[in-house]
């Protein structure tokens, strides 16, 4: 009843909005008017999937708070900094965020790069590093940084879902090793319900119906298993504002500069491979350069509001979506019902069981994993397999998914350029009886295939003139261009007249900038062999 109060309200709200736009801008025609386009972008936007994305941040809120309070124990800090965190990220980035429907809050990957900062120096110095992980994050959205994402391959993409899969997955065996039978029960119980209810019908979330269900029976029959209120605290006051009480000084930036650039690349970096999950998973697409802003003014309100860094949760992203959450109002509503929780429903929210917040990331373990590149490790090239298969292996053995990424993207990087440094052929034919000889270059001459080049040219033959066709091959870098010197200056010092023809623009800029051929006194720079 009160989602379709919410849908009736909202829904009239924007028709009134629209009605008035309209009106406003009544010069132009509506349909053409820049106006009438942005606001039915609001509208695509914001209130396209009303009740869907209430019901979904709903589930989304539930499901943060014994994750924030878990990555608060990572970190060292008091529960209320991750939760606080949570609610404070996931509205800024409802608004700031470069796409719909993902769920922005603080994450465990985060949570261990703070441990050392907040042990050696304190709570103060880790909001301090979370703003300026903020104001990174936003000079990284300015220069574009997030266009860096188009070098991550599929398989390295396909690889980290896996692990991060993997790593939910084993987050929740410390709730199911050691524990009552009553817990398993539940697990199982809450799964059922989760797979089972859509069978039946669709019109509310699975995973909230599985978790008020089994917080009913435990309530009523008295089931004594672990509780999200054995987790830690809950927060009962608003957060308010502050600004850390740390001397501004040179030493205080040595100190926060190294942790707020590690913190920046991997909030980065799980953001946006995030976002890409959650563009394949609702076939639309992403704002790399607004979702790093994003991100940046999300973690500088975060510090000013007592919070810890965070990032993109793909976990999180994957249930609101699940879930049937599309939209901003998904995200910003996660954020509001997570507040609005621990400041009215703390009593009833501290005897949710764990077990049913372990079925619902079960699920999200299970619905993350990508399945099909199992099966596909036979018929994919074996390049690609050993990419997404490192990717995992690393990612899972570090509990650091930007190690994983690096690894897995440095690894595409050296395949690409095995492959592409043999796809290099020089052909050579004899003119004039014998005293000329033509060199056909195709390919890219590059540092993978620069010893290729050199070896594939006959220095002892006995001739006049030496041509070098290049017209089909491009001269990359600098060691290609060296590797063009090293031949012409040895046909040189055999007698042979050499004539480099059919540069194109690109490499004859290298050639000029950088080769010694042509120069004056180029031939003393070979030595005899």
């Amino acid at each position: 009843m009160m989602g379709e109060y919410a849908e009736f309200a909202a829904g009239a709200l924007v028709r009134i909005t629209i009605r008035s736009a309209c009106w406003a801008v009544s010069p132009w025609q509506s349909g053409t008017s820049p106006y009438w386009s942005l606001m039915n972008k609001l509208r695509q936007e914001w209130f396209s999937n009303i009740r869907s994305d209430l019901l979904a941040g709903l589930v989304v809120a539930l499901a943060l708070i014994p994750e924030a309070i878990a990555f608060s124990i990572i970190a060292g800090v008091d529960p209320r900094v991750g939760l606080y965190a949570s609610c404070c990220i996931a509205v800024v980035i409802a608004f700031a965020g470069g796409r719909p429907g993902m769920i922005s809050a603080a994450t465990g990957a985060m949570a261990l790069l703070m441990v050392t900062l907040v042990k050696e120096h304190g709570l103060e110095y880790l909001f301090a590093a979370t703003i300026l992980t903020g104001v990174l994050q936003i000079i990284a959205g300015w220069i574009r940084l997030g266009e860096l994402m188009r070098f991550v391959s599929r398989s390295v993409v396909t690889g980290f879902v896996n692990a991060l899969a993997i790593l939910i997955f084993m987050a929740q065996l410390p709730e199911l090793i050691d524990v009552p039978y009553a817990v398993y029960v539940m697990a199982a119980a809450g799964l059922g319900i989760i797979y089972g209810l859509p069978l039946i019908t669709r019109v509310v979330p699975s995973p909230l119906v599985a978790i008020v269900l089994l917080t009913a029976v435990s309530i009523y029959f008295g089931i004594d298993v672990r509780t999200v209120g054995d987790m830690g605290d809950l927060p009962s006051t608003l957060p308010v504002f502050l600004i850390p009480d740390i001397p501004l000084n040179l030493e205080t930036l040595e100190i926060i500069f190294p942790y707020a650039v590690t913190l920046m690349v991997v909030g980065l970096l799980e953001s946006l491979m995030t976002a890409t999950i959650v563009d394949d998973l609702t076939d639309t697409t992403s704002n790399e350069s607004r979702e790093c802003m994003g991100q940046g003014v999300a973690n500088i309100a975060s510090g000013f509001l007592g919070g810890m860094a965070g990032c993109a949760m793909i976990g999180q992203s994957v249930i609101n979506v699940k879930s049937g959450g599309r939209g901003r109002l998904s995200t910003l509503s996660a954020g509001i019902f997570l507040l609005l929780l621990l400041l009215f429903f703390s009593d009833w929210v501290r005897q949710i069981p764990m077990a049913a917040l372990v079925a619902v990331m079960i699920m999200v373990s299970i619905g993350t994993f990508n399945w099909d590149s199992i099966r596909n490790l036979r018929t994919h090239p074996p390049s690609s397999s050993v990419v997404m298969v490192v990717t995992v292996a690393v990612t899972v053995s570090t509990h650091d998914l930007a190690q994983g990424v690096l690894s897995g993207v440095l690894l595409s990087g050296f395949f690409f350029a095995h492959k592409v440094g043999r796809i290099l052929v020089i052909r050579s034919q004899s003119e004039e009886e014998g005293r000329v000889r033509t060199y056909t270059v195709l390919g890219q001459v590059f540092f993978a295939s620069a010893d290729r080049f050199s070896q594939s040219f006959d220095f002892k033959e006995v001739i006049d003139t030496v041509r070098i066709d290049v017209s089909r091959a491009h001269f990359w870098d600098i060691t290609a261009v060296s590797a063009l010197d090293k031949v012409v200056l040895k046909f040189r010092r055999e007698g042979a007249d050499v004539e480099v023809i059919g540069l194109n623009e690109a490499s004859a800029t290298m050639v000029d900038r950088f080769g010694l051929h042509d120069k004056e006194g180029a031939e003393d720079l070979l030595l005899p062999q």
